[in-house]
């Protein structure tokens, strides 16, 4: 089924709703692990994913009749915008099942395109469950986001644009949920290039994937639990499976806290959002043990809402010790707040908030609580501060940020 010349096809049809994601070099991942990194910025496309693609070339292959039924499908935004609008391209309904968890931006983008949504259970897998059985109802043609070899052969587009970019590359970072974008990038990248390596990148909280590999056999993994919403899915897809078995060298897991970081480091230094799924063959880039290869991280997408957005950076500053909180004791008298004040000015630290505890002890005048929460460069300054406050006869503790 996933044969070149339907690649090829499949390439010129995505062409007409895509927009060209030329590969971005990036200095800064490039210096941070000694290898060429090059980035695909999916997160670019009209509809902030490269789902477009699958969803529009499967929607090409359907006959009038088909079409006229009516579409549904089952995802956690990205597949169901990809959907919505190749619906609206073709003049066919379109109705998503969409997890309750799901961000609300993408909610609103789906609705944008015309499409009706419903929401239903928490993770992906309860909200195809539904799909099936609304179809089965009214008779709509079912799109399934990743476990569909017409599906993977649209997303399996990138890899035909990755090569022809840069025909050199030793390494593809691809993100797997489902599996489907990880079926059609590998299997096009070992028909085009068979000697190239196609790594799978997992949230460690939903590697269905990567337990699928270890039994030899679709497997399903419960409960999931991860910020990388758009690959929380419990079990990857049977059609395709086989595929990624084959055509896969390796699956890497990574952390949530990897992706919070990862998320820093592209807005500051690529000024791209990128959405956590997205980010997973970012942060996978520090656990590769190669040098001086060419690596292409494929950013699967960029819909992210500006509540998460905020959560993720202010998380991924007091990783990085940019931001953090000290309690000190301190007699209650005046003067003393104006003192730590100016220990921390002579450190150029910026205080950004104070809670001022007087409460803290029944012994007001023996000692009250100041917590200091405020900004640094970076591990390094964070330590001076501590120990200047130390060396003017307070006894810093380090605490939780709460902001």
């Amino acid at each position: 089924m996933l044969t070149l010349p339907k690649f090829e096809e499949a390439s010129e049809i995505v062409k007409k709703v895509t927009q060209e994601t030329k590969l971005v070099y990036s200095k800064y991942f490039s210096e941070q692990t000694g290898n060429k990194v090059y980035l695909k910025p999916e997160n670019m496309q009209l509809t902030g994913a490269y789902k477009l693609r699958g969803a529009y070339y499967k929607i090409s292959t359907l006959s009038e009749e088909e079409r006229a039924k009516g579409l549904i499908t089952a995802s956690a935004g990205n597949h169901a915008q990809g959907v919505a609008y190749a619906a609206k391209c073709y003049g066919a309904k379109a109705v998503i099942v969409m997890p309750t968890t799901t961000p609300l931006i993408k909610v609103e983008r789906t609705q944008s395109y015309g499409a009706e949504v419903v929401l239903y259970g928490d993770v992906y897998d309860e909200a195809c469950a539904k799909a099936y059985e609304l179809a089965a109802e009214h008779g709509y043609t079912f799109i399934h986001p990743f476990d569909d070899l017409i599906v993977a052969t649209g997303q399996g587009t990138i890899a035909m644009e990755v090569i022809q970019e840069l025909p050199l590359v030793d390494y593809i970072l691809v993100p797997i949920g489902g599996g489907g974008l990880a079926t059609g990038v590998s299997t096009l990248a070992k028909l085009l290039k068979p000697n190239i390596k196609v790594i799978g990148v997992e949230p460690s909280g939903a590697a269905c994937m990567k337990a699928s590999f270890e039994k030899g056999e679709v497997t399903t993994v419960s409960p999931v639990s991860t910020i990388a919403d758009g690959t929380a899915v419990q079990t990857p897809g049977s059609k395709i499976f086989p595929y990624v078995r084959q055509n896969l060298d390796e699956i890497i897991t990574v952390d949530d806290d990897e992706l919070i970081v990862a998320f820093l480091d592209m807005v500051e230094n690529h000024k791209m959002i990128v959405e956590n799924s997205g980010l997973l063959t970012v942060a996978a880039l520090k656990h590769l043990d190669v040098k001086g290869k060419k690596i292409v991280s494929i950013l699967s997408g960029g819909n992210m809402d500006v509540i998460t957005m905020s959560s993720v950076i202010q998380n991924g500053l007091i990783q990085r010790d940019r931001i953090f909180t000290v309690s000190v004791l301190l007699p209650d008298k005046p003067g003393e707040l104006v003192r730590v004040s100016q220990v921390i000015a002579n450190e150029n630290g910026n205080v950004i908030k104070l809670d001022h505890n007087q409460f803290f002890t029944t012994n007001r005048s023996a000692a009250v609580e100041l917590r200091i929460t405020m900004e640094a460069f970076g591990t390094d300054h964070k330590n001076r501060i501590v120990k200047a406050l130390e060396e003017a006869g307070y006894t810093p503790k380090i605490v939780r940020p709460n902001l």
